[in-house]
């Protein structure tokens, strides 16, 4: 079983996704650079995990 992601986090990475999509990528790394980029979040546990489903996000997209 994995972890469950609040409301908040799918919210902000659908958010993102419709805005910037196409300057994420399938990597995770990369993608919390661009999470910083684009969002004022202060908790860098949320910034990983918004980065995280954004990676997800973009591997079932393609």
């Amino acid at each position: 079983m994995g972890r469950i992601k609040t409301t908040f986090a799918k919210r902000k990475t659908k958010e993102l996704f419709k805005k910037h999509g196409s300057h994420f990528s399938t990597e995770y790394d990369g993608n919390k650079k661009t999470v910083d980029m684009y969002t004022i979040i202060k908790c860098k546990k949320i910034r990983n995990i918004i980065a995280g489903y954004m990676t997800r996000l973009k591997k079932v997209e393609d």
